[in-house]
């Protein structure tokens, strides 16, 4: 066969094998993991998929056994006991990437599901922009009325903490990155140190965005809806101890922002809302005047803006305009995680999550 023939072949070969290592970690995960693994099964540029089941104690190891069975690319690692000075997630994801042979890595959460053709789309995308690390925020499932009061606000304010065209900016310091999805060069990776340099770290992926770009690495931080869904949590519980335990860490331990959103969620979205319904009923039993019906009409002008403002921004995001009807019990939850968070990090000293607690103090 000639010489050109051999490397076509090759080339082929490759590309048929994939160039992505797929790894996600799984800790009790049983009622995602299924849908996460195939639906990166379908992507025709993963390379192999590393679910590393850490400690789990429900069905995900049974689920993941009956899943390789008809999937060759599958291979499932189990960690033992968790190393002192890491956490769980960090432990979970250097153990698959030291085991992983892609040219790229693509980091994902068990409870994600990507759409068909997402995985070579934003590969390309990454190469076309000479990224380093690739990131998105996915579309969020929002099935609950706490889930459509809160996630949707947090990502809004997320955005304006962390702007996709800044973080994108060299020229800019600003770095960020969501865990649920990150697609990154094995070759920077290992360069910065890989997950073993931000091993303790709870915010473990903004970390990592951080090191890159520090380290001279390009980032790429996108809207993701379009490509990849997720539904973070299925109980309130699992949200409050979720974002109790980043929220803080996303606002950089900054208490004076921190308490300027928690005032602006409170006065400007909580609070008119119920006002304008409190002096409707006062107008309603004829004991108020002139002066009541004026106020009311203020309250009432502030939430139409602020409830105008909310939903331009959630359509940016890719989420349904129509969850602004929940902005006043959202910027009250909110505003409540948010100080909670604080008080979690700074005063308690330790955040818990999947089972596993942690200190933020150092150590673990």
């Amino acid at each position: 066969m000639p010489l050109h023939e051999v490397m076509r072949a090759a080339r082929m070969s490759e590309q048929a094998q994939g160039r992505v290592s797929v790894i996600i970690p799984a800790r009790n995960e049983e009622a995602n993991i299924a849908r996460v693994v195939r639906s990166v099964a379908g992507q025709a540029d993963s390379r192999e998929i590393l679910v590393v089941d850490d400690q789990s104690r429900d069905r995900t190891g049974a689920i993941l056994e009956e899943l390789r069975a008809t999937n060759p690319r599958l291979h499932v690692l189990r960690t033992e006991a968790l190393p002192e000075g890491w956490s769980g997630k960090t432990h979970a994801l250097a153990t698959a990437a030291r085991e992983a042979h892609g040219e790229w890595l693509l980091f994902t959460d068990a409870d994600t599901e990507h759409l068909p053709g997402s995985l070579g789309t934003l590969l390309a995308r990454a190469e076309q922009e000479g990224a380093d690390l690739l990131s998105l925020s996915p579309g969020q499932q929002v099935l609950t009325w706490w889930e459509k009061a809160v996630i949707p606000l947090v990502y809004v304010h997320l955005a304006r903490l962390y702007r996709f065209e800044e973080v994108a900016d060299p020229r800019s310091t600003a770095a960020a990155a969501n865990g649920q999805y990150l697609l990154v060069r094995r070759e920077t990776y290992e360069r910065i140190g890989g997950h073993a340099a931000v091993r303790g770290e709870i915010l473990e992926d903004v970390e990592l965005a951080r090191r890159i770009k520090s380290a001279g690495g390009r980032l790429v931080f996108l809207p993701g809806s379009a490509w990849v869904r997720t539904r973070m949590y299925r109980t309130f519980g699992e949200m409050w101890g979720g974002w109790t335990k980043n929220l803080f860490l996303l606002y950089r331990k900054d208490w004076g922002r921190m308490l300027e959103t928690v005032g602006e969620l409170w006065t400007l979205d909580a609070l008119p809302p119920l006002l304008f319904l409190i002096l409707c009923a006062v107008l309603a039993v004829e004991r108020g005047g002139a002066v009541t019906g004026l106020l009311a009409l203020l309250f009432l002008l502030v939430s139409l803006i602020r409830q105008a403002s909310y939903r331009e921004a959630l359509g940016k995001l890719g989420f349904e305009r129509v969850l602004g009807w929940y902005l006043a019990s959202g910027g009250f939850l909110l505003g409540l995680l948010l100080l909670n968070s604080a008080i979690a990090h700074q005063w308690i000293g330790r955040v818990q999550w999947k089972g596993r607690d942690y200190s933020t103090r150092g150590g673990r």
